[in-house]
């Protein structure tokens, strides 16, 4: 038996049964059924109702955020985060490459243009040593802004993302931020659950920001969330999100340009039964990674375990395999066989959209993208 024909039968009895094993799908097993009976009866089933309210309560609590604002997804969540943090037109904001689009896309929506610093191995995020180098070579504090000596142009924050649930050296790379006097906003759309040194992703920057899409670790059918310690910056998070409508009993007064990105109570209701299971569901997910970890080291495969000083949701596991064309082989292997395994996403920078935009050296992230193989990581009763 080859090796791709081995992590086939290993698979196929992690998940015993299914003709077709999806990457992740979501699991309902707790009071789902239940709570959007409840919208329904009721008929709270837009924007306004109860379990909007209770679901930002019960995440700021899980997180320990101050305050938690629902979004309609975790790109809108992301857009109005880069929004109160000052983002204009013409700047720039510094992330990774390996990423999913819509990190990239949000940045876009503010009219700024994004910087790609390469990855750690270590972590799959953002390697701090390769931002500070960025900033050291190519940037001057000028009247209080960092400006792009290449560009000329104001670098106004900096978007790490917790890359498949595995978070990043948050915390060197958040004092990089504090010297060069850029805005610290985490894209932990991958990692609810996730810590670094005891404390939950997206607490570290100004903002935060969560995803809920069908796929993750808790779903809202699609959704997000915006997560910040400042009280006053997450009431005007819930106002630009809910259109700038300035309550009133029955009038309509909008004081400011705003967005619809309110979360329906119906997806919110859903929410909340999720996050009620969460603990349980992230020891399981944990004891996937363990069993996945234990078998490819008996055939000398490189499975991703969490990095040092954290705890990892494992929302995907992901393995490393020779090259490129290795990769393309198992997952051509492994959907033919019905399983459900994925590359990491192409670059940044390799897309059309982005191909222009500056970068520093992305030797990680070329490397990640070349071998990383994602693995069917659902969490099962």
């Amino acid at each position: 038996m080859n090796r791709f024909s081995q992590i086939s039968s290993f698979i196929r009895d992690l998940y015993p049964g299914k003709d077709v094993i999806p990457l992740h799908e979501p699991l309902f097993i707790g009071n789902e059924v239940k709570y959007l009976t409840e919208c329904i009866e009721t008929n709270f089933v837009s924007s306004v109702g109860p379990f909007v309210d209770r679901f930002e309560n019960m995440m700021e609590k899980y997180t320990g955020a101050k305050k938690a604002v629902v979004c309609v997804s975790g790109t809108n969540s992301l857009h109005i985060a880069l929004i109160l943090s000052g983002v204009e037109r013409g700047d720039e904001i510094i992330t990774q490459p390996l990423t999913f689009v819509a990190t990239a896309n949000a940045i876009s929506y503010c009219g700024a243009n994004p910087v790609f610093v390469d990855v750690s191995m270590k972590t799959l995020g953002m390697d701090p040593d390769k931002l500070e180098n960025y900033l050291v070579k190519n940037t001057e504090i000028s009247k209080g802004y960092c400006i792009n000596k290449i560009s000329g142009k104001r670098i106004k924050a900096c978007v790490p993302m917790h890359t498949f649930g595995h978070p990043v050296e948050i915390e060197a790379i958040k004092e990089i931020c504090i010297r060069f006097n850029l805005e610290l906003i985490e894209d932990a759309a991958e990692s609810l659950g996730s810590k670094y040194k005891n404390k939950h992703t997206g607490t570290f920057g100004k903002f935060g920001i969560l995803s809920f899409n069908g796929n993750k670790t808790v779903t809202t059918g699609g959704g997000g969330m915006i997560l910040t310690n400042d009280v006053k910056m997450g009431e005007k998070a819930k106002h630009l999100t809910t259109q700038a409508k300035r309550h009133h009993p029955w009038e309509y007064i909008h004081d400011e340009i705003g967005f619809n990105y309110r979360m329906p109570n119906i997806n919110a209701a859903l929410g909340c039964a999720q996050l009620e299971n969460i603990d349980d569901n992230l020891k399981k997910s944990r004891e996937i990674a363990v069993k996945y970890n234990k078998f490819f080291e008996s055939i000398n495969i490189s499975f991703f375990s969490e990095p040092e000083n954290s705890f990892s949701n494992y929302w995907l596991n992901s393995i490393f395999l020779k090259d490129r064309a290795e990769r393309d082989a198992f997952m051509e292997y492994t959907n033919k066989q019905g399983i459900r395994t994925r590359p990491a996403w192409r670059l940044m920078n390799k897309l059309k959209m982005f191909e222009n935009c500056l970068t520093g050296d992305l030797f990680n992230a070329n490397q990640i993208e070349d071998t990383l193989v994602n693995l069917p990581s659902s969490v099962t009763e």
